[in-house]
């Protein structure tokens, strides 16, 4: 144990220490190896602290989801921000910032949400994750998409169910980041074009 790991921090840190030395972990060893007490040994801290934190295994996995979550949907945030109000440009920043964040959270992400199959609240989660990305491209695409509010949210879940699709081809080698992107993107222009 370094002096680092061991002084006090206050909570917020703490779990932001937790949480990124799990996904040290996960990235390590495996999904298998992510326990407490191994998260506790790792991070320099007793057992009761990651309890503390995370209560179960599962709580555990569920926070570094929504950790991994938080992050590309900021950088999302950010990069619309940043983007001409156009179909073309909305579509292509939502395609490659979709991409890069599944690149960038690494092959953790699969792993974290195979390990918690079956998990009813990780379900919830999983679903939650999913809509809270329909409601950021509907927003989105909303001004510039001449859809019923109702057709655009049907078109935005169809949307992020490609999106996965893709991003699933993406880990498999199936399909490089570049590709993945402007396949999404295309998709999104032809399914919001004004003309369509």
């Amino acid at each position: 144990m370094t002096e680092t790991t061991t002084k006090r921090l206050p909570k917020a840190e703490r779990r932001s220490q937790l949480l990124a030395t799990a996904q040290q972990i996960v990235r390590e060893e495996g999904t298998d190896a992510l326990t407490l007490g191994h998260l506790a040994e790792r991070a320099g801290v007793s057992k009761p602290i990651t309890y503390g934190h995370f209560q179960t295994r599962s709580g555990l996995l569920i926070a570094l989801a929504r950790e991994l979550d938080d992050r590309s949907v900021e950088a999302l945030h950010e990069a619309l921000k940043r983007t001409r109000q156009r179909l073309p440009d909305v579509a292509r920043v939502l395609g490659s910032t979709y991409m890069r964040c599944y690149t960038s959270a690494g092959p953790e992400w699969l792993a974290i949400l195979a390990a918690l199959k079956g998990d009813s609240e990780m379900e919830a989660v999983q679903q939650e994750v999913l809509d809270r990305y329909v409601t950021i491209y509907r927003n989105a695409l909303a001004p510039l998409s001449d859809l019923p509010q109702r057709e655009l949210q049907r078109r935005c879940v169809a949307i992020i169910g490609a999106a996965e699709a893709l991003g699933r081809d993406l880990f498999r080698g199936r399909i490089d980041e570049a590709a993945a992107a402007s396949t999404l993107a295309s998709l999104i222009v032809a399914w919001l074009s004004r003309s369509g």
